[in-house]
């Protein structure tokens, strides 16, 4: 549900956010604060499902020490609430997240250059570039969103997910700078540190590595909306359209279409790319990239590389002196196929 919202009493005023701020422990908030949990909105609700401050905190009208020892108050006073990463204030913990590693990183931007990010050789092709960036996709729940995005300068995270893997990834295979750019461009809330990390997060380029979970862009918005509310207010040349067939058009017969007054190949743009096919064939991709990758890697591995490695070796140095006789022994006495033990000779 959403929550009792505050957002348009802020004008970025002292006295507005210190107002707003102390909302967040009066007792009609402080039952939605203590069990927030991050995974449980909903991307395509119609009223925004979060606080809706971070606009507020990437401008600098709300500080966030004020609103994270706040929220520690609030905690101090619940029974139960929720923990980082899902609670409110683990969502202030990912800001410093990416402050701190943006602030250590060279080019934590760009992918050239930068030591933690995945060097991809993705596809340049502006063309499709400009049907994401200007909601031409074909696909509903995509163009919903990129609608929103441009309209009011802010989507939901979880929205933010779904046209990022789009573009990168999951279907266009397009370098996560680009769409960082647009985010830049478009997003009330866009933090430098903040919307780089993510996007690098969400192509996979840097931090998830969990690159075979691909958002669907028909499955992931019925989820949540299956009567398509959200498409038919973004989306109001689809409005028409029976909720079987609102993130799918193209699979309405042209009678069908005809009733909905909405033609798709001339009032709404077919699917760019086939989903399955795209997205196969990218998963194929990255594999074979983080495989060079790793390859690369072990060749060019050094134990002087890993402060911690080294640690462990300084601190422990007889472990490593016994791990290179046992590495030795094993290679002198490999156990000929076919055989469960074996024993050297006496």
């Amino acid at each position: 549900p959403a929550p009792p919202f505050l957002v348009p009493i802020l004008d970025g005023t002292s006295h507005s956010m210190e107002y707003t701020v102390g909302q967040f422990g009066s007792g009609a908030l402080v039952g939605w604060v203590a069990s927030f949990t991050k995974p449980r909105t909903i991307p395509n609700s119609l009223l925004p499902s979060t606080t809706g401050l971070s606009p507020y905190f990437s401008m600098g009208c709300l500080s966030v020490r004020t609103f994270f020892y706040r929220l520690s108050n609030i905690y101090a006073q619940a029974k139960h609430h929720s923990l980082p990463p899902v609670s409110l204030q683990g969502q202030l913990l990912w800001r410093e997240f990416f402050y701190t590693v943006a602030s250590a990183t060279p080019n934590f931007t760009k992918m050239a250059g930068n030591p933690i990010c995945l060097q991809i050789s993705w596809y340049e092709d502006a063309e499709r570039l400009h049907k994401w960036k200007t909601a031409q996709t074909g696909f509903p729940w995509i163009d919903a969103i990129m609608t929103q995005l441009r309209q009011e300068g802010w989507i939901h995270h979880l929205a933010r997910h779904a046209v990022a893997c789009f573009l990168t990834r999951g279907d266009l295979w397009i370098s996560w700078e680009e769409g960082m750019k647009v985010f830049e461009e478009l997003l009330l809330d866009a933090d430098y540190s903040i919307n780089a990390g993510n996007w690098m997060w969400l192509s996979a380029s840097a931090f998830f590595h969990q690159y075979t979970r691909i958002f669907c862009p028909i499955r992931f918005g019925k989820r949540t909306d299956p009567e398509g509310q959200y498409i038919r207010k973004y989306l109001p040349i689809l409005k028409n359209f029976p909720s079987k067939y609102i993130y799918e058009p193209w699979t309405a017969t042209e009678e069908e279409q005809k009733q909905a007054g909405c033609i798709i190949g001339q009032d709404y743009p077919f699917p760019m790319v086939n989903h399955k096919e795209a997205s196969d064939h990218n998963l194929q991709l990255m594999k074979q990239v983080r495989e060079e990758q790793y390859r690369t890697a072990q060749l060019t591995r050094d134990d002087t590389d890993d402060p911690m490695e080294m640690k462990v070796k300084r601190d422990h140095p007889e472990e490593n002196v016994s791990k290179g006789k046992v590495a030795r022994m094993t290679e002198q006495t490999k156990i000929p196929s076919g055989m469960t033990h074996w024993e050297p000779k006496k």
